[in-house]
């Protein structure tokens, strides 16, 4: 194999790295932020509000998200529906963002209902007894809780949309994948261009879940002191 072309393409893979980073990050921020609504909506009391949760979720999730994107970006200039661009954003980026955000919305209402499901009942019970109302008890108290339970699946999803976000260049968005695509057709380089984007991918997967993994253990690891100091503050009550 010849890799020798890195030497001239290399700014095309650095540009692609930096735009599906850039592309990834934005798209879980509006992800996360509509997941929590959505989230909210699934695990209400009104059965209408958890029915338009529940289809919202499983329509997202039962279809391709390639299908998905065309619909947004060619489906709805048919409508009239044309997504502007914003700032240094294109909107081709845009039309990808907002793609990939309720998507991704989809998932992380689901791992986020599971969190906040996989807290102890009696929490809300204690924060109502202490004065707190229902909005109170979910902001301060369950939440919380919730999220630190759902962590994990919820790095695990940001993992997953860097790899799916190579989806967004089948309508130009200038990603690492579409990048890779451009160095393919310059150099007539079938495989090696690839290669190097499976790497680029692996090392910005792969680093990210050995962080999630040092943050998991010293939360862990807080969790597990903070309970021997109760512990100890408990037994010394009980001496006095």
């Amino acid at each position: 194999m010849d890799f020798g072309f890195l030497s001239e393409y290399s700014k095309y893979f650095i540009d692609g790295t930096k735009a599906t980073i850039g592309l990834s990050a934005i798209t879980l921020i509006l992800g996360f932020m509509l997941g929590i609504v959505v989230c909210l909506l699934k695990i209400s009391k009104s059965k209408i509000l958890r029915f338009i949760a529940s289809v919202y979720i499983e329509f997202l999730r039962c279809t391709p998200l390639l299908i998905q994107i065309s619909i947004v970006y060619f489906g709805f200039p048919a409508l009239g529906i044309e997504f502007p661009s914003i700032g240094p954003l294109s909107s081709e980026f845009v039309a990808a963002i907002f793609t990939l955000s309720i998507n991704s919305s989809a998932y992380i209402a689901e791992i986020l209902r599971s969190g906040i499901q996989s807290v102890d009942n009696g929490q809300m019970e204690a924060s109502r007894s202490l004065g707190f109302n229902y909005f109170m008890s979910m902001r301060y108290i369950i939440i919380p809780q919730g999220l630190k339970n759902s962590l994990p699946s919820l790095v695990n999803e940001f993992i997953s949309l860097i790899k799916e976000s190579s989806i967004v260049s089948v309508i130009g968005i200038p990603d690492l994948m579409y990048k890779a695509d451009v160095v393919r057709g310059t150099t007539y380089l079938a495989f090696e261009p690839l290669i190097v984007a499976a790497l680029i991918y692996f090392v910005l997967t792969f680093s990210l879940s050995k962080l999630v993994g040092l943050l998991e253990y010293r939360l862990n690891n807080k969790t597990l002191k903070s309970a021997e100091g109760f512990s100890k503050k408990n037994e010394v009550a009980d001496i006095a």
